[in-house]
């Protein structure tokens, strides 16, 4: 590996100094010593009630209205105000607001017991109706909620049976209805607070039943957030079932990477999430601050060819770029060992996740260069390839800010491609996701990863009938597969845990086989914060739970 990817030694070693050189902090924590300890080292303090935790957060939300932002940096705040049905933790479903349910023999209802006595912030009763109430509004298409409304699937109506009492139908049988359910943007909200708030919705939220409460939305500043202390109503998997311990729990909008973590180092906030590589490295061994981390679920960064391209609709032009990109490289290159290497179109802690898949497909670049022979594609003068009197090369589309070094995973490819004869044009925009999936920019290869509780995200990624790209795009890899369509279907329905794992499986070697991707890295969340901080939580998915989070004196 290592003697293939010197093989242009300047031109590489000028490419990976100046991504090396990016991985450095500013001033602002370039000259702080950071020695580090893992969460557990204080682990005996008792929960102390009272102070404030400040939270630096990677970026703003779009909106607090959880039914109509479905974005991770929405999640870490509308988590801490709205509760749902269910939570997932370790891929179980345990008890939340809903304290026991039970399916129909046919899989198209579910009937939940609500738990009694809960209150929304503004004082209105939590019960059948409210949730009925969101249910009808996460399907209203006035609501406008795109994840939301995938995760309740076939949801056709909601029956109020008592005050407590709630029977929900489906069209068919959905395998991923209850993970579905512990989803932040499935949060039940006031009902009432949704009537009175209208167009201020998202800014101002309405009324949740969780444990912290809204105080105000400074823009691009700061969202500030109270205790709420009428809370009682703790899930299962957590130690405090009653009122946070914090006071008060405010996110400071901080975008910029080495000024977020900057300002974790110099104290200016307590903690601070999605800690860059070397900063992990450095307060790993620094007594001073701790790391708090947990493997994000659902698909991992992954990069998709589209098929509707050529020459990338023919198996053997991705198995070329399949041999050629030397994952391992990037990975260890750009994260410095804290990241894992992705190998399957699912994350390892999603259920069904293939495990036989690791270390199967390995760089060939003689292979590479064999099979773009055998389609005709020749090297001309300057080493690209050409076939027709067209060049082959491939439009790479990414978003800045550089996150998580996505820039850096196509600087690095564009040289590797080199050596067979690829071109790559790496076009860098302010929001490529919008671009590509709302705007319908062409690509050629696009890069993308979602948490998610539940293998079933997949569908709107792979499946010919979903649609989330413009035109007859359809999906992002453009395809239109039968076999990878039945497989999706089979595991929608599959109730049987057993068997819908290698239903999955079958698909992830399925999606591999015919290189219809180039898994890259597994996003691991972290969380650098003061030593003083203690009881930080993550669901399944992993976002952060802040019930159980103390200021240690």
């Amino acid at each position: 590996m290592i003697k293939r990817v010197l093989a242009k030694p300047i031109a590489f070693m000028t490419i990976l100094t100046l991504i090396l050189s990016g991985c450095s902090s500013d001033g602002a924590s370039k000259n702080v010593s950071v020695p580090a300890s893992s969460p557990a080292a204080s682990a005996g303090n008792e929960p102390q009630k009272g102070g404030e935790l400040t939270y630096a957060l990677a970026g703003s939300p779009r909106s607090l209205d959880p039914h109509g932002d479905g974005s991770a940096l929405g999640a870490r705040v509308q988590r801490t105000m709205f509760d749902s049905l269910v939570l997932l933790q370790d891929n179980q479903v345990k008890p939340w607001l809903a304290t026991e349910w039970s399916s129909s023999a046919d899989g198209k209802s579910y009937t939940f017991k609500l738990r009694q006595g809960v209150k929304f912030h503004d004082g209105e009763p939590f019960n059948a109706q409210a949730v009925k109430y969101n249910f009808d509004r996460l399907v209203d298409p006035n609501t406008k909620s795109g994840v939301g409304r995938e995760a309740i699937g076939p949801y056709v109506s909601s029956e109020v049976i008592d005050e407590n009492t709630l029977k929900v139908n489906l069209e068919k049988p959905y395998a991923p209805f209850l993970a579905g359910l512990s989803q932040f943007f499935i949060g039940n909200v006031s009902p009432a607070a949704l009537e009175k708030l209208g167009s201020q919705l998202g800014k101002i939220p309405a009324a949740g039943t969780g444990p912290f409460k809204f105080l105000k939305w400074v823009e691009n500043s700061e969202i500030a957030l109270e205790r709420n202390p009428d809370y009682n109503w703790g899930p299962t998997g957590l130690s405090n079932k009653g009122p946070a311990y914090l006071d008060k729990l405010t996110f400071k909008i901080v975008p910029e990477e080495a000024t977020r973590i900057g300002s974790v180092l110099s104290k200016q906030v307590l903690a601070g999430e999605t800690v860059p590589p070397q900063n992990v490295v450095a307060l790993k061994n620094d007594s001073n601050f701790q790391i708090f981390q947990t493997q994000t679920g659902g698909l991992p960064y992954t990069l998709f060819i589209n098929q509707k391209h050529a020459p990338w609709n023919e198996l053997k032009a991705r198995q070329a770029l399949q041999l050629t990109i030397d994952v391992d490289f990037i990975v260890k290159t750009l994260y410095l060992g804290t990241y894992e290497r992705a190998w399957s179109p699912l994350s390892p802690s999603t259920l069904g996740y293939s495990k036989s898949l690791e270390n199967t497909v390995k760089p060939d670049v003689k292979k590479a260069n064999q099979l773009l022979d055998e389609l005709g594609w020749t090297r001309g003068a300057d080493g690209i390839r050409e076939k027709d009197g067209k060049k082959l090369s491939i439009l790479y589309v990414d978003s800045s800010p550089n996150r998580e070094k996505r820039n850096d995973i196509a600087t690095i490819i564009q040289q590797q491609l080199k050596e067979i004869g690829v071109a790559v044009d790496v076009q860098i925009t302010k929001d490529a996701y919008t671009s590509v999936i709302t705007k319908g920019k062409p690509y050629d290869v696009f890069g993308n990863s979602t948490v998610s509780p539940d293998p079933d995200r997949v569908r709107f990624f792979y499946h010919s009938q979903v649609s989330n790209v413009p035109g007859d795009q359809r999906n992002i890899p453009g395809l239109a597969d039968p076999e990878i369509d039945k497989l999706i279907d089979q595991g929608g329905v599959e109730t049987d845990p057993g068997k819908r794992a290698e239903i999955y499986k079958q698909f992830q070697q399925a999606v591999i086989d015919k290189a219809i991707i180039i898994p890259i890295y597994v996003f691991p969340y972290t969380v650098a914060a003061a030593k003083s901080v203690q009881g930080l939580k993550f669901d399944s998915p992993g976002y952060p739970l802040f019930n159980d989070v103390f200021i240690a004196k």
